[in-house]
This record gives structure tokens, sequence and C-alpha cells, in this order.
């Protein structure tokens, strides 16, 4: 007696469960990432002969602004979690 089991079918079946399930139990549609948040902050550029201290001084404004963005970031998902709360 030979027994054959596909687990690509299950494994599929199961996904698209999943899927279905999950937009059920979301209800809602969550406004988009801004994209703002998505962008990373380049390290200030090195040039050959560049003072030392310039350079320090624009890698401390790129993480200024890194820290900023964050600050930006957190804000709107927390604003997101006081409107639609956390379930």
């Amino acid at each position: 007696m030979t027994l054959i089991v596909s687990s690509c079918n299950t494994t599929e079946r199961l996904n698209k469960a999943a899927t279905a399930q999950g937009k059920i139990q979301a209800g809602i549609a969550l406004p988009a990432w801004p994209d703002d948040c998505q962008k990373l902050e380049p390290h200030a550029s090195v040039e050959v002969g560049s003072e030392l201290r310039s350079v320090l001084v624009r890698e401390r404004n790129a993480l200024d602004r890194q820290n900023a963005r964050t600050g930006r970031c957190g804000a709107f998902y927390d604003d997101i979690k006081t409107k639609f709360g956390s379930r």
C-alpha cells in the first residue's frame, strides 16, 4: 500500500485560511505608513583632506535628522494605536 502526501496543497490551504482569518479579525484598513518613515539617513560623506571636526558635525546633523524622523514616526504609530486601539 502506497500513501502519497502532498504537503504543498495543505500548506497553501492553511495560508489562504490564515489570510482570510487575519482580514476578518483586522476589520479595519490602516492608513499607509508615511514615506518619511521608510527613509534611511545616509552617513555624512567624507572627502579626502576634510577636517575631522567638519565630518563629525555633518554626521551629528544626520543623526539629529534621523532621531527627529524616528520621533515623528513613533508619534504616527501612537496616534494609530489611539484611534484604532490595540487588539
